[in-house]
């Protein structure tokens, strides 16, 4: 039996740390994880010499500096994890191993303000295919990510706001989905889970404090403070669409007038050239047109722009992020929409908190969320789960 504070306590602490340390990075070499954990590299080179002999991690040759090295991941065959991204036109379902590789990745069309219940249903044949089509161990699954596009209450799991998902109103998506699975559930909204993708494998790798601005039907924001996701105590941190920019400005679906959303979102601009581009267009659409010069797609997607960074400079004044990630299909305009981001971002934010900042377009593209997703699942499941190997104690109970 450990008792706390003897040194059979205090190692299995240690290999916690390791296990948690490389969990999250992916992968990392030994002299990062003695910097990540604060242990000697004489503790770390022993400790990762008996997870590598117990099966739990995988070491490998690689170059650091310039100097040969020795990078260190999960095993492979310790677990895995499965993200769920429910968008307002699409699901998307990936599954990745614990040494952070997607094995496998689907997305279909899905209206998901119709029903809830349709929504589960086809997340719950799209993971079931998946498995089937990777092959692995159902047993090994050690947690699902899930991602809705609205507000969830931080303590109930409820989805909160009936004018963004009416269909979805009160339920709790991870307890449904959980329930139909027979695995953990971790749900987050999808501006979260954008933050997190790009932070682990995008555009926010290498900092610990970023805003992921999401464009989509909506506007909402992803904040990541010290390197962990910022939700607020109800779970709304970030809702950077509700920023009134003109009090007198065009009625938002919150109740408000003149909100960011009202400028930006596609709901609101898409209309603004439907009389000389006809009523079939998409924001995916307008960007193409803008990349290719089409006049008033390109001052639209400005305009977007100027408003967003607006949005943005009051998010830097309050937060003084490094970084702020564009995500969305409005990111693949480039410059078209980051130069004018920048120069309302130049011009409204405090100068101090401009020149920090860095503006970048999404690495990920559409897979933000998904991947995000993947990293929520990660960040939440146990260490000691990895270490005991109960991962194959028992075989989720879905076919």
């Amino acid at each position: 039996m450990e008792t706390p504070g003897s040194q059979s306590s205090l190692h299995r602490a240690n290999l916690e740390r390791v296990v948690r340390a490389v969990r999250l990075a992916g992968s990392l070499t030994q002299a990062e994880i003695a910097r990540t954990t604060g242990l000697s590299a004489a503790t770390v080179s022993n400790i990762v010499r008996e997870l590598k002999d117990g099966g739990t991690v995988e070491v490998t040759p690689t170059s650091a500096g310039g100097r040969r090295a020795r990078s260190v991941s999960l095993s492979g065959d310790a677990g895995i994890v499965i993200g769920v991204d429910f968008g307002h036109t699409h699901l998307r379902v990936a599954v990745g191993n614990l040494a952070h590789q997607v094995l496998a990745e689907e997305s279909e069309p899905l209206d998901v303000d119709a029903s809830a219940a349709q929504g589960f249903d086809r997340a719950e044949q799209l993971v079931s295919r998946l498995i089937g089509v990777t092959g692995v161990d159902r047993a090994k699954i050690a947690g699902i990510g899930l991602g809705v596009p609205g507000p969830i209450d931080v303590e109930s799991g409820t989805l909160g706001s009936t004018s963004i998902l009416p269909g979805w109103s009160g339920t709790k998506p991870a307890e449904e989905l959980g329930g139909r699975l027979g695995v953990p559930v971790h749900v987050d909204n999808d501006a979260n889970l954008g933050a997190l993708g790009e932070l682990v494998w995008g555009s926010g790798r290498g900092v610990k404090d970023l805003a992921y601005i999401k464009v989509a039907s909506g506007v909402g924001a992803g904040l990541v403070i010290d390197g962990r996701i910022y939700r607020g105590p109800g779970g709304t941190a970030g809702e950077i669409g509700h920023i009134t920019l003109d009090e007198s400005g065009p009625v938002c679906r919150c109740g408000n007038r003149g909100c960011l959303e009202t400028f930006a979102a596609a709901r609101y601009v898409l209309p603004l050239l439907q009389s000389s581009h006809g009523t079939e267009l998409t924001m995916e659409r307008v960007v193409a047109l803008a990349r290719d010069g089409d006049p008033g797609c390109r001052r639209v997607i400005a305009d977007v722009g100027r408003h967003i960074g607006s949005g943005m400079a009051n998010l830097c004044n309050l937060l003084n992020p490094s970084r702020v990630v564009l995500g969305g299909d409005l990111a693949e305009a480039g410059e078209l929409v980051l130069g004018p981001i920048r120069e309302s971002v130049g011009r409204y934010a405090i100068p101090s908190a401009a020149r920090q900042l860095s503006v970048l377009p999404g690495a990920l593209g559409g897979r933000a969320e998904v991947l995000g997703a993947l990293a929520l699942a990660l960040s939440e499941m146990g260490d000691s789960t990895l270490l005991d190997g109960s991962l194959s104690a028992a075989a989720p109970a879905f076919t």
